[in-house]
């Protein structure tokens, strides 16, 4: 089988989650496709195939014929907005003439029905609402039958438009039910201010929807359009940011936004870089450091060389994991698609039944009854509220994800991660820094000696590959440029370095090579060498021939914020787990210095996966916390994968989660997100569902035989809108939430 090619389109014309579904169903009966979703959110569609099997072109013609529009250009996104903007302002129109029309119409069916020719100044007034503000619905309607499909458009198409023509037959022929017995009632405001009610309710959807999008479009901003590049003959120059390549050198001044991701060549200055962190204390940098795009150069000016740009900045791939992450559908959302999608046709049985029970009840007046009634349903039966309830809520909820920090994938492990009872969590860079320090020096030898010796050590440790000798070399300062040329040389593999110099022989390593050469340790350093291992140190000795010159202990410090970070996840009653390739010891130290119970030493890529797999037969909800490569086995195996920002692009291509920061104290606050976001899904759903249980049979008349109350087909319009309108807005109410 060959790779599976994953695409994203824009999709227009969706007015509901019935429309969405038509859309995704249609696209999964073409040929070679192997799997389509499609958000109503946010109006895109994800589809599956294999390459050469599927022709774009054709997609697009089959989801133009059922009323819907895909854009399959590369500037489909920019395509998109303008499409977007062209239909907010059609319908911002649409709604004010609409809503200026149907106000009259209301005042002459309440007050003034018994003014000459009223009937008729209502049909003039109505007949543009309904025929050309209200056009797309019927538009669509009509689509969808030929395909025998129905949705939200169908509902407000036949509701308003039965009661429209209802109305004009009255009109020109009311002889017709006066020979019958009847008054000839007319129902132009209903038809009027539905269409109102629900434009306006669309209008208000359309806004609520842009704005929980707006962490991408922030995010989107943070990017210059311009930046100064250095040229090779050292002059300036100014262009877009989108001609910068590879390698070249930019300029960034004080206050400015770093466009692309680079490291400093020349030139020093404090960055503030919690736009990608969090972290608002700003981080110096000099040259050699790493600067991202989106963050802001506060005091000096400096350059630095290009290294990734456009789509392969930290910037740009926080954009894309949010993008994602609001196109995905959590599992919630595929029943409420199921619901939608068999909602219409249930609803449209129900009119009829209405229709036909008060035709047969409804005696005198039956007639006109049970059209109201019928109408009353089918308006207030719109699933717009149900198509909305989770998508709103997952949109809001990465965005206000994405601004703490914590990058969600896809809603699944959003939807999951407050349901986690287990976290595993790796030792290196993700409860410790990841890099290693000198922490502890301690000489045997006069301070005389101290600064020759010095200047020695840091010698022999820049000529040696051993990670840790960066960090003895980074915390030697040398006094001069001196270099010493060593005699001999010798890397002894799991003990350290024998190097001679002016026939002396030098040694610096662990306590096996002192051993090996048989140098002394007294007492007093042997105790020491024992306190820093039970503090999970590395300790190193330098020797010259027989006699022990210092001692040093390298570690990897814990994270300042990680002890408090596990007890808040203990706290939340979350059992958690340290896993490390580092020896047993070590793993105890780290663990006792940020209380955690259970931990392993010595355990393979492979261990940690299967330690995840007996967790998770144990009937448990696992996340994996990780940042190497070593850990991608064990996030993808694990329910919720978290990898820290700071580890490898492998990590994070598999986990779910990113939290940008390494900052684990981040990660309760995601699982309360997850909570949070939870909670505001089921509110949302009852909300949808409370408005229809008790609309529909109150819409059909079941309060007529009690006291003598019928719905009027207005109130039930705007009822539809308000609950749209209110599962929105309980949605945006997340960004008003506190994360702990």
């Amino acid at each position: 089988m060959g790779t599976i090619v994953q695409k994203n389109f824009p999709v227009t014309g969706l007015s509901c989650a019935s429309c969405a579904l038509n859309v995704e169903n249609t696209l999964k009966g073409q040929k070679g496709i192997l799997n389509a979703s499609v958000n109503f959110a946010n109006s895109t569609s994800s589809v599956e195939f294999m390459p050469g099997t599927v022709n774009i072109a054709d997609l697009k013609s089959v989801i133009q014929s059922i009323g819907y529009d895909l854009l399959i250009e590369e500037e489909a996104n920019n395509q998109q907005e303008e499409i977007q903007k062209l239909h907010y302002k059609q319908l911002k129109n649409n709604t004010i003439w609409a809503s200026v029309l149907a106000l009259p119409v209301v005042v002459l069916a309440m007050f003034f029905m018994d003014l000459k020719y009223v009937n008729l100044i209502m049909f003039i007034l109505t007949t543009p609402v309904v025929v050309w503000f209200g056009r797309n619905f019927f538009i669509n309607a009509v689509k969808q039958a030929r395909h025998r499909k129905a949705n939200m458009d169908t509902l407000v198409a036949l509701s308003t438009g039965i009661a429209y023509l209802f109305s004009t037959f009255n009109t020109f022929f009311p002889h017709f039910l006066h020979n019958l017995g009847q008054h000839p009632p007319v129902y132009f405001e209903a038809s009027a201010v539905v269409i109102a009610f629900i434009l306006l309710g669309k209008i208000l959807e359309d806004r609520a929807k842009s704005n929980t999008s707006s962490a991408i479009k922030k995010l989107m901003g943070l990017q210059p359009k311009t930046v100064f590049v250095i040229r090779d003959d050292g002059s300036e120059a100014e262009i877009p940011v989108s001609k910068v390549k590879v390698g070249d050198k930019l300029l960034v001044k004080p206050g400015g936004r770093i466009p692309v991701d680079g490291e400093i060549t020349s030139g020093t200055s404090f960055i503030d870089e919690s736009t990608i962190t969090g972290e608002f204390l700003p981080v110096e940098k000099e040259k050699g450091a790493k600067v991202f795009a989106g963050t802001i150069n506060q005091n000096g000016s400096f350059v630095f060389e290009a290294k990734k740009v456009g789509g392969e900045t930290v910037l740009a791939q926080i954009i894309k994991m949010v993008q994602q992450a609001q196109g995905s559908k959590p599992p919630v959302q595929k029943l409420v698609d199921k619901i939608a999608g068999i909602f219409v046709p249930v609803v449209m049985a129900i009119s009829i039944v209405t229709f036909i029970v008060w035709m047969v009840l409804g005696g005198e007046n039956a007639f006109a009854q049970a059209l109201l009634a019928m109408v009353s349903v089918l308006v207030i039966a719109c699933p717009c509220a149900l198509g909305l309830a989770t998508p709103t809520a997952i949109m809001v909820g990465m965005g206000k994800g994405a601004e703490n920090g914590i990058l969600i994938k896809d809603a699944e492990s959003l939807e999951l991660a407050y349901k986690i009872n287990a976290i595993v969590l790796d030792k290196t860079g993700t409860i410790t820094e990841g890099k290693p320090v000198l922490t502890n020096f301690v000489w045997t030898v006069s301070a005389e000696e101290q600064k020759e010796l010095e200047q020695l050590l840091f010698s022999i440790e820049s000529q040696s590959e051993h990670p840790l000798a960066e960090a003895v070399r980074n915390s030697l300062k040398p006094q001069s440029e001196q270099r010493f040329v060593f005699d001999k040389f010798e890397s002894i593999t799991g003990k350290g370095i024998k190097a001679t110099f002016n026939q002396t022989i030098y040694l610096v390593g662990n306590e096996n090579l002192l051993e090996d050469n048989e140098v002394n340790i007294n007492e007093a350093i042997l105790n020491q060498i024992k306190i820093w291992k039970e503090e999970a140190k590395t300790v190193i000795c330098f020797a010259r021939d027989k006699e022990l010159l210092a001692v040093l202990a390298i570690s990897d410090k814990v994270k300042a914020t990680s002890a408090e970070a596990v007890t808040d996840l203990q706290n939340l009653g979350i059992e958690v787990y340290m896993l490390t390739g580092d020896n047993e010891q070590t793993a105890k130290a780290v663990a006792q210095m940020v209380s955690i119970q259970h931990f392993k030493g010595g355990v393979m890529p492979s261990d940690k996966a299967d330690f995840i797999v007996q967790l998770q037969k144990q009937g448990k909800v696992v996340a994996m916390v990780g940042d190497g490569i070593n850990d991608s086995h064990a996030l993808a195996q694990a329910d919720v994968s978290i990898a820290m920002g700071k580890g490898s692009d492998i990590a994070m291509d598999v986990a779910k989660m990113t939290i940008i920061s390494s900052d684990l104290k981040l990660i309760p606050k995601a699982i309360r997100l997850s909570k949070q976001t939870i909670d505001t899904i089921h509110q949302n759903l009852f909300w949808a569902f409370i408005y229809n249980l008790i609309g529909i049979p109150i819409a059909a008349g079941i309060l007529y035989p009690l006291w003598g109350f019928m719905l009027n087909p207005m109130i039930a319009g705007a009822a539809m809108a308000m609950s749209s309108v209110s599962v929105v807005s309980n949605s945006l109410r997340l960004k008003a939430k506190k994360l702990g």
